[in-house]
């Protein structure tokens, strides 16, 4: 339980700092960047090191980096759905998260992390 409260505090406390640097940034797009995600990510990896040590958060990070690139690989497939093949949003996302899928494990596979 004490560790959902840690990850609650820190992860709010970090969403908070990446907001207002998103916040002082200009154009303001970066304020939805600087979001959530690579706040609890930061906040993730912090309470890894702590529990299980480097080696651990070098895993989690790694899984973390296969499952952003293959985000983009994902959302670049969908938009090409989308646009040239005229397919209509549900089909286009199912059959991107077969990509995903395919990319984030192999991914996974290549640099031997964990997901």
């Amino acid at each position: 339980m004490t560790e959902y409260v840690v990850r609650f505090l820190l992860g709010g406390v970090v969403v908070s700092l990446f907001a207002v640097l998103g916040d002082v940034l200009r154009p303001k797009s970066f304020a939805g960047l600087l979001g959530a995600a690579p706040s609890v990510a930061l906040a993730t990896l912090g309470i890894a090191v702590y529990q299980h040590g480097a080696d651990y958060a070098g895993l989690q990070s790694r899984a973390m980096i296969a499952g952003a690139l293959a985000l983009a690989v994902y959302s670049f497939v969908v938009c090409q759905l989308l646009i040239r093949a005229r397919l209509r949003a549900i089909p286009a996302t199912l059959l991107s998260l077969v990509v995903w899928l395919v990319t984030v494990f192999g991914l996974l596979t290549i640099t031997g992390a964990q997901a």
